[in-house]
């Protein structure tokens, strides 16, 4: 009997699949012409699974050893561009996953906010020092472009990067810190103090000019010389007018303190992709400071986890990013490794879309980056996402990631990875202003809100909830 129920539930999650597959082939007659949107039809969210789910049966296998045995951690990395680096999407995708299956610490993370761009909301930095910073868009082949997407360095051997912890749910007892080619750059502080130093100065004399007073009377009055005055305050002439604040120059001094943080640094422990520290107790905040052997610095990202068993969902995106500005630095494939990913997740499209690149242009750049995905981690599993619905330039549709569409579901079976269908849960883009309407979009529709993110994260979960207990009723 359980088998017949099985078979039928297969089968109409093939039927869904061939129904959604006609629904969706929306033929590109020329990438030179746009479309205007035309809104016409309600929106109805329906077939939500994930398609050729078979394609990560290891990633249901590790996270079904996880519940049965309540060790050991499973990490997800999801990559993409700017609908994944602002973390609104995957805050609620991680806070779901570990709600359920255990929280392993909160992942990935990158001192965004010294870099000058959006940063995640759990996670804050602050630096001294000044720092350099190039996103894998602009980046040159000579920018050590990592695992962030990024390149933050510097030459200052007098900086300390902060990282603060602001939702207690991250507080970590593990850290990874990731550079190119795996050097010991960095020190972490855990601890500092302040110095207050104090030190003599000029004493500083201010007076206020009032109606009818020159300029040589103020300078008898404060017993100074009128050149004096004059030089002190950058006047050329003797005329001042009324208001003016002079600055009397004078012999005296008095006392000025500043106050110095000092930091106390710990070593790092060298592992084959990372330098690790390990702390007895939970920690909310930390220092990187050079390590003083050392005289050019650069960060690649760092990874924060707990002792406890459960999922860690890493985040890695980039504001502007496609497959192919991720495809220019190796670095980023080498350094992925140290993340241990079980499942790699990839939403990409969007700016790909903007460029106008055709289906194939754009599956050429996404297969590249499965490849190499897999090549350095060959037991990882793989699931794309197609693009949630957008407009271009405010107002044409975008038949373009309609194309990407069809091609990432047309090869999953022969590449071997899963599928989950965001345009077509979200109604396509026939639905984008009645999306709009429910408070879901941004003002550009082509970005969502914080309630449109928290609802795509709510319907992805509940499409892989679906197949994995499809697949641990299989066991």
């Amino acid at each position: 009997m359980k088998s017949k129920i099985l078979m039928l539930l297969l089968g109409l999650s093939l039927f869904s699949y061939a129904q959604e597959n006609d629904s969706l082939l929306v033929p590109i007659d020329s990438v030179a012409f746009d479309v205007p949107v035309v809104d016409s039809i309600e929106v109805v969210f329906s077939g939500n699974d994930v398609q050729n789910a078979t394609a990560i049966r290891t990633f249901f296998e590790k996270l079904y050893q996880l519940e049965q045995t309540k060790q050991g951690k499973i990490n997800i990395v999801h990559i993409g561009d700017s609908h994944i680096q602002a973390d609104l999407f995957t805050a609620k995708i991680r806070s779901q996953f570990q709600n359920v299956y255990g929280n392993g610490g909160f992942g990935f993370t990158f001192p965004y906010s010294v870099a000058k761009t959006n940063n995640s909301a759990p996670i804050r930095y602050s630096a001294s020092g000044s720092f350099q910073s190039y996103r894998n868009l602009y980046a040159d082949s000579s920018k050590p472009v990592g695992l962030s997407g990024f390149s933050m360095e510097t030459k200052s051997a007098d900086f300390a990067i902060q990282l603060m912890v602001k939702d207690a749910q991250f507080n970590f007892t593990k850290l990874k810190v990731i550079t190119p080619q795996n050097a010991n750059l960095f020190d972490v502080s855990v601890s500092n103090k302040s110095i207050v130093i104090e030190r003599k100065v000029p004493k500083k004399i201010t007076h206020k000019v009032k109606p009818g007073e020159v300029l040589g009377g103020n300078a008898n009055r404060y017993n100074v010389s009128l050149k004096a005055l004059k030089k002190a305050n950058g006047l050329k002439s003797d005329m001042i007018r009324d208001g003016k604040i002079l600055t009397i120059p004078t012999k005296g001094t008095q006392s000025k303190t500043t106050t110095k943080t000092e930091y106390i640094p710990i070593d790092l422990q060298s592992t084959p992709f990372s330098n690790d520290y390990s702390s007895e107790k939970p920690l909310d905040k930390i220092a990187l400071v050079p390590n003083q052997q050392i005289n050019e610095f650069a960060l690649n990202g760092l990874v924060l986890e707990n002792d406890n068993s459960g999922v860690v969902y890493h985040c890695i995106g980039v504001n502007g990013a496609k497959a192919s500005d991720y495809n220019k630095f190796p670095m980023f494939y080498d350094q992925l490794p140290a993340l241990n990913p079980d499942l790699v997740i990839i939403s990409l499209g969007t700016n790909e879309s903007f460029d106008k690149q055709s289906g194939e242009q754009y599956y050429e750049h996404l297969d590249k980056m499965i490849v190499s995905i897999k090549e350095k981690n060959p037991q990882t599993a793989v699931l794309v996402m197609t693009s949630p619905p957008s407009i271009l330039h405010r107002k044409y549709t975008n038949t373009f990631i309609e194309d990407y569409s069809a091609k990432i579901k047309e090869k999953s079976i022969e590449k071997q990875y899963a599928v989950w269908d965001l345009l077509y849960i979200l109604g396509g883009n026939k639905a984008i202003y009645r999306n709009a309407a429910k408070g879901y979009m941004a003002r550009d529709k082509v970005h969502y809100s914080k309630a449109g993110y928290e609802k795509q994260a709510e319907l992805f979960f509940e499409a892989f909830v679906q197949s994995y207990e499809l697949f641990k009723s299989t066991k």
